[in-house]
């Protein structure tokens, strides 16, 4: 079922090219980025031991080695709270993740705000939470903490971008001109 909902000033235009619809796009080639990602570096932390591969857990130490960000220590078990985050990756990002490249892709989508207005206020939250939390760890320098926000920081920013424009559309459907 397409959208019939009008686009408002400066709206992405439902049904159209995602060449033409330069948000979509981006919120494309980002989710195409993130799935790989998920599976390599967040998620493994959820595997059973003997069924991770050798080279996620190179790239996993390797990436504790250079950002020296402890939600992904080797020696330990993640903090209960950054399990749940890690959970609600594994249950909700994941296969929202897959459906939103098709969504986004075909742009027709009537559902397509909604999903991604959840998805941008969790992740907005999720993100925030990590953020503060390692800009209180005391054995890291500012150096290093300013390191981890060139990873975290991205992810908030488009987070928040998300949730503004999913937001707009959904205003956009609800109340048309």
């Amino acid at each position: 079922m397409a959208s019939t909902a009008v686009a408002g000033k400066g709206r992405e235009q439902p049904g159209t090219s995602i060449w033409s619809r330069k948000r979509d796009l981006c919120y494309l080639i980002f989710f195409v980025i993130h799935v790989p990602v998920m599976f390599s570096i967040d998620l493994p932390a959820l595997y059973p031991p003997a069924l991770t591969p050798t080279f996620l857990t190179t790239l996993r130490t390797y990436y504790h080695t250079t950002y020296k960000d402890q939600f992904f220590s080797p020696t330990g078990a993640p903090t209960a709270w950054f399990s749940a985050f890690l959970w609600m990756e594994a249950l909700y990002h994941v296969p929202l993740s897959l459906w939103a490249v098709g969504a986004l892709y075909n742009g027709n989508h009537p559902l397509l705000p909604v999903h991604l207005l959840v998805y941008a206020v969790q992740t907005a939250i999720t993100t925030l939470t990590c953020i503060a939390e390692y800009l209180s760890w005391t054995h890291l320098s500012v150096s290093e903490k300013i390191n981890l926000g060139y990873l975290y920081v991205p992810y908030l920013g488009l987070s928040v971008f998300m949730g503004v424009d999913m937001f707009g559309r959904l205003q956009d459907q609800l109340m048309p001109l």
